[in-house]
């Protein structure tokens, strides 16, 4: 438990410093790198922008709505997003397992409905219909030992 707490502990640390910290510092520093050694030392931007306030407030009304318009190509337009889910999906587990116990409850659900509705119509199941059914139990405890698919 104490293990969890500490590895937990330092994923929030983590996102909480590339997230926010880094994010709002990285910002500030950017602002004030470029006012101070690059505005300031042209006079036609100078003149543009007067103080360091006008140079942050044009800054915020030009970034953000372009910095907005480039997230949401990212992950609507683009085809970079997939590409990083599905890197996610392959390399954690957990996602894959749960892709697996889908590909097993799906078809399980689909042969409940279909005993339920014979069952609820007064019709007798089949040899082969029974069958299937001790074949499925089968490959479902055997996922469950074995925890992979055939």
């Amino acid at each position: 438990m104490k293990k969890r707490i500490i590895f937990r502990s330092w994923f929030y640390f983590r996102t909480g410093w590339s997230t926010y910290f880094a994010f709002i510092l990285g910002a500030v520093n950017t602002l004030t790198l470029t006012y101070y050694l690059a505005i300031e030392e042209v006079p036609i931007l100078k003149e543009v922008f007067p103080t360091f306030l006008s140079y942050v407030i044009v800054a915020i009304l030009i970034i953000i709505p372009t910095l907005t318009s480039v997230g949401y190509v990212h992950f609507k337009k683009s085809g970079s997003y997939k590409a990083e889910a599905d890197i996610g999906v392959e390399a954690n587990p957990h996602f894959y397992r749960l892709i697996q116990t889908t590909e097993i409850t799906l078809p399980l659900y689909i042969q409940i409905l279909d005993i339920l509705t014979k069952l609820s119509t007064n019709e007798k199941l089949s040899d082969e219909e029974i069958e299937k059914i001790s074949k499925t139990k089968s490959d479902i405890q055997d996922y469950m030992t074995k925890k992979t698919l055939k």
